[in-house]
């Protein structure tokens, strides 16, 4: 006998399919993040290099990295999901506040944090019925 909560049964559409394309669209983001990570973390010239063409000081790109790290292991858990994915989204605008300041192009740097909110929204909403349950899409 199994046993389902109020919010999967409530919600339509929580097959397989819809968990698999949530853990792909996880698993992209955090793969990205790691990559992201690593090269703060190790202290690669490019990062500094690219932290001083955005007017932050280099000294601060380790301690972001932390972050992030942090960040991404809360929303790795399924209980701490959530406000991982939350303290993430404000890392995101920040990037996407600092590449409108610089005057970068839309699509390729202004939106990329966007782009990786979506995918980590987008999965954690796939993967979590409670999270489809508070934000339910209407027809």
């Amino acid at each position: 006998m199994t046993t389902t909560t109020p919010a999967e049964t409530a919600t339509p559409g929580s097959g397989k399919a819809m968990l698999w394309t949530g853990r792909v669209l996880s698993a992209a983001f955090v793969l990205f993040m790691v990559m992201d990570i690593a090269i703060k973390l190790i202290g690669m010239k490019v990062v500094d290099d690219t932290m001083v063409q955005m007017g932050w000081p280099p000294e601060l790109a380790r301690g972001i990295g932390v972050m992030e790290l942090i960040f991404v292991a809360l929303y790795l858990f399924p209980r701490t999901s959530v406000l991982g994915a939350v303290l993430m989204t404000g890392v995101l605008g920040g990037a996407v506040a600092t590449h409108v300041r610089i005057a970068d192009p839309l699509f390729s740097h202004i939106l990329f944090g966007v782009y990786l909110g979506l995918a980590m929204w987008g999965g954690l909403y796939l993967r979590d019925p409670r999270l489809r349950a508070l934000f339910p899409i209407r027809r």
